[in-house]
């Protein structure tokens, strides 16, 4: 374990805790229950809040990303994005009953620097460790992550039935604190030296334009974007409203709906860790085919589950499918990029999966809206299983490893 591992792995155990308590256990139910209060227009606004912040950090993120790797400045832009995001995150203490739109705002800004972050932040990660061990590198992460989740949920359960507001506070500095060690030990190669009446912006369109030139090259990763633009979209979709969910359909309290992440998050570290040693095994690829077929029948348990029990086996299950899909997807798009371009094509792995957590979530709420019914609404989800599954089957893994190898070198 080098200081660079140690470092990276740390963030993804900091802002871990955003996703976790804020995005799917607290926040979005206290957005919906006290701050909205309305059936089904909660839901709603809450797609829609998470679709803006999506869609912003999908606009921003290539061309950021081009810029970052030109000027070497990586961790700058997650130093930026990470202390946004925790700094607005303790502002959600201030959002009370009725206060909506300072409620969607505060939170969209919090949410732009987390997805902002993690853009950077994985771009690192090809730089840290050999493609021998991606798996296993990438599944620590997230498993370490999910300890992070989980370690914010017991402080959080502290004054979830007490006083919700004071969790907000509490994340932030959670994860301002745990986000210290990846600035202090990460190393980046040094940035070019500055040059006067250099337009920045221009060199990040120019690197832009010239990798649209050549991304006819890389048709096994665009075919793999394309897979995850999909089956991403029911991952983000499940992440936003499986709080919603078990509290609407099965009146799960905010003590029942913490003890139920914790289990889930349980299941997720260990998936992450087994997951990382079979991507390294079998490859990336085969990996993620399995785990599309776990949350296929997820969707499906859910769907016909009629008792929190059978709900928190769901959880169970959905955990080992979270954490392995993912790491296994930034293991395969870390295989797939180009040398000298890792913020830049994460930029765009990065519109990939904000694009979908764009249209998963605002199209949930629409269902629920239009549907009267969580339980007809959570069907939409599998589809996007299900087509992001047969997508990802026309990736040839390691004929696009060869291609990201041989182009795009150093001009």
């Amino acid at each position: 374990m080098k200081k660079n591992i140690l470092g990276w792995i740390s963030y993804d155990f900091a802002n871990s805790s955003f996703t976790t308590v804020i995005v799917t256990v607290v926040y979005s139910v206290y957005f919906k229950s006290v701050v909205v209060g309305k059936e089904g227009v909660g839901d709603s606004l809450w797609g829609l809040s998470v679709s803006l912040s999506m869609l912003i950090v999908a606009l921003i993120s290539p061309i950021l990303g081009a810029i970052a790797d030109h000027t070497h400045s990586k961790k700058k832009f997650l130093f930026v994005f990470c202390y946004t995001s925790v700094l607005f995150t303790g502002f959600l203490y201030f959002i009370q009953d009725g206060a909506v739109l300072w409620g969607m705002l505060i939170f969209i800004i919090a949410n732009i620097g987390y997805e902002g972050g993690n853009v950077f932040y994985n771009a690192f990660l090809p730089e840290i460790t050999t493609k021998k061990n991606l798996g296993k590198v990438s599944g620590l992460g997230w498993g370490i992550g999910y300890l992070g989740g989980l370690s914010a949920l017991v402080l959080s359960y502290l004054f979830i039935e007490t006083n919700v507001s004071l969790v907000f506070p509490l994340i932030a500095v959670f994860f301002g604190v745990f986000a210290i060690p990846i600035f202090i030990f990460l190393k980046e190669s040094r940035a070019q030296k500055a040059t006067d009446h250099v337009n920045y912006l221009k060199i990040g369109y120019g690197r832009i334009k010239n990798t649209f030139h050549h991304i006819k090259d890389l048709k096994e990763l665009s075919r793999f974007l394309i897979a995850f633009f999909i089956f991403n979209d029911g991952i983000k979709t499940v992440i936003v409203f499986a709080a919603i969910y078990g509290a609407q359909r099965f009146g799960m309290t905010g003590s029942q709906l913490i003890i139920y992440f914790v289990l889930a998050n349980i299941t997720s570290f260990i998936g992450s860790i087994i997951f990382g040693f079979i991507v390294d095994r079998i490859g990336a690829k085969r990996t993620i085919s399995i785990t599309l077929l776990i949350w296929i029948a997820v969707v499906i348990w859910a769907f016909f589950c009629n008792n929190v029990t059978q709900f928190y086996g769901v959880g169970l299950l959905a955990g080992i499918a979270i954490g392995s899909c993912q790491s296994a997807s930034r293991s395969l798009f870390s295989l797939l990029t180009p040398e000298d371009k890792h913020a830049e094509f994460f930029g765009f792995y990065a519109v990939s999966g904000k694009a979908a957590a764009i249209i998963g979530p605002l199209l949930y709420g629409l269902l629920v809206l239009i549907l009267h019914s969580q339980r007809l609404a959570i069907l939409s989800i599998a589809l996007f299983f299900v087509a992001g599954f047969f997508v990802l089957q026309t990736v040839n893994e390691e004929k696009g490893i060869k291609v990201a190898s041989h182009i795009f070198r150093k001009e």
